[in-house]
């Protein structure tokens, strides 16, 4: 079994989409995809579909939208080859005490792709790798193609893991960009910052890093028009001021004394900076 949840939802058994149209059932499979190979209990299934009210028949509704699934598992391993050990939709997805499985049977899994991808990216940035940590982190952030699960209506478990998803994402993105300044790639970062910077109006990290980009570039009143829209986002949206380090980098462009070498970051969100060369 095939998963994809980095934008649209889409599984996939033997090729052959098992991704249901209905809203609720497509709540399920996302849910169970996103912890594929483990058990998820049937009380989280109900939170997720349901909230903190869910119907007397709950359970038996989930159990009606999990034989739909089957029926279209059923319909995917038609197609497994004739020499494969038989199989049917149950052995797939599985009933377990207190909850189901998704069996992907060492299927790809573009999450565990992306963590994988960018975990190699941090190791080699930890390593002083900065071409091979661009590289990885760049193809780890490549199998996004939208919002995690972006097709699917989302409840408690569901929000709380595609919010979850874009901060490892964030964070990927932050790091990669890290590189690319390490690499002196600051040119070629200024049209994906001022975007970046635009979508994420409180996030330190990337409107420090696009400040060192024009910084670098000799655009220095860009720099510190950035710095100002950014006060201005935070003390309206979240009563903060900047953090030290930003402040600091804001003063030595200011100063046009030693250029900053880089933007220290440890994830995503409202990230501080911790470090100003």
């Amino acid at each position: 079994m095939d998963i994809a949840v980095l934008g649209a939802l889409d599984v996939r058994e033997n090729g052959v989409s098992v991704t249901p149209t209905a809203p609720k059932p497509r709540q399920v499979l996302a849910l169970l995809a996103l912890h594929a190979d483990q058990v998820v209990p049937v009380a989280t299934l109900i939170e997720e579909l349901w909230g903190e009210r869910p119907p007397r028949s709950a359970r038996t509704t989930l159990q009606t939208y999990v034989l739909q699934l089957r029926e279209l598992i059923s319909a995917a391993i038609e197609r497994d080859p004739e020499d494969a050990p038989a199989r049917t939709a149950k052995d797939v997805l599985v009933t377990s005490p207190g909850g189901y499985l998704l069996n992907t049977s060492g299927g790809a899994s573009d999450v565990r792709e992306f963590e994988r991808l960018a975990g190699t990216g941090y190791r080699a940035m930890d390593a002083g790798d900065f071409a091979g940590a661009a590289r990885q982190l760049r193809d780890a952030l490549g199998l996004w193609t939208g919002s995690a699960l972006a097709d699917v209506q989302t409840g408690v478990q569901l929000e709380m893991e595609t919010k979850r998803l874009e901060e490892t994402r964030l964070c990927a993105l932050d790091q990669r960009i890290e590189a690319d300044l390490r690499l002196g790639r600051h040119r070629e970062l200024l049209g994906e910052l001022t975007v970046l910077v635009t979508r994420y109006r409180t996030h330190e990290n990337l409107h420090g890093q696009f400040m060192l980009a024009l910084h670098r570039s000799g655009r220095r009143s860009e720099a510190l028009d950035v710095y100002q829209r950014l006060r201005t986002a935070l003390v309206r949206e979240l009563g903060l001021e900047p953090s030290a380090g930003l402040r600091r980098m804001q003063r030595s462009i200011l100063m046009a004394g030693p250029e900053p070498t880089s933007v220290a970051t440890s994830g995503g969100g409202n990230e501080r900076l911790s470090r100003v060369g």
